[in-house]
């Protein structure tokens, strides 16, 4: 799936989001789809969105336990991708592990925001983390890359700024850490506001998640946004043999 147009209209963006060959060196047949929405309208979940989120846990509930969450494929690919990286997945969960523990304990994921919700929503559906960005303020290249070290990272909900460990895979844009150790925490730098009309989704798959699943996962998130904050959506998948999609607006 090339990036595309949708609903006929065509628009150009003067940014790249790219993926550096040291991630694919390490990680050949890793994938990360991208869904781009503007002119988007956010703000609180309508019921019945919030209701199928809902749903979305029990559903979890019956397939999984606390006990063979980790034996899981979806899960146990990104623990031990993270283990290679000398990272334990015990003390930094990839994102949707942590979805998954927290909806296992019983305890609802909160609703937060249209754009929010609906990634939780399909993180929890399909157990691929997924990440979403507010891109109204982007001045910069978004790449997927090796830390330097030097970097700048802001945690959301502190004043803390913290710097990324050398050759940690981040997400970032310029010298602005999005995303750190891959899927593990975003930054306040792209939080996702009630006021954001520009979003960002990466969807995240290591075997044994197919390519065309991480189509299918695109389009439900396209779907999603359509139906529910409106706007101009486009998709496209990053890849070893397709490193860098060019956006336009």
């Amino acid at each position: 799936m090339s990036p595309s147009t949708r609903d006929g209209n065509i628009w150009r963006w003067l940014i790249n989001i790219k993926i550096s060959a040291d991630v694919f060196s390490k990680f050949p047949a890793y994938r990360r789809g991208i869904v781009i929405a503007h002119d988007i309208v956010n703000g609180d979940s309508p019921e019945e969105l919030v209701t199928s989120l809902r749903d979305a846990e029990k559903s979890l509930c019956l397939q999984l336990t606390p006990e063979n969450i980790v034996t899981h494929p979806r899960i146990e690919s990104w623990r031990e991708a993270y283990r290679s990286l000398g990272v334990k997945p015990s003390e930094f969960r990839p994102s949707m592990e942590a979805l998954v523990r927290r909806v296992l304990k019983k305890d609802p994921l909160p609703a937060i925001s249209k754009v929010v919700d609906l990634g939780n929503l399909v993180s929890i559906q399909h157990l691929v983390p997924i990440g979403a960005h507010a891109i109204d303020r982007l001045t910069d290249d978004m790449d997927l890359r090796l830390a330097g070290g030097d970097e700048i990272f802001e945690p959301f909900g502190t004043d803390l700024v913290e710097h990324p460990n050398p050759a940690e895979i981040i997400f970032a844009e310029g010298n602005t850490v999005l995303t750190r150790r891959w899927t593990w925490r975003q930054s306040k730098h792209t939080l996702i506001l009630p006021e954001t009309t520009a979003v960002e989704f990466n969807v995240d798959a290591l075997p044994p998640v197919t390519d065309e699943e991480v189509e299918r996962i695109c389009d439900d998130i396209a779907a999603l946004v359509k139906k529910y904050c409106g706007g101009r959506i486009s998709c496209g998948i990053l890849s070893i043999d397709n490193p860098v999609i060019k956006l336009v607006d």
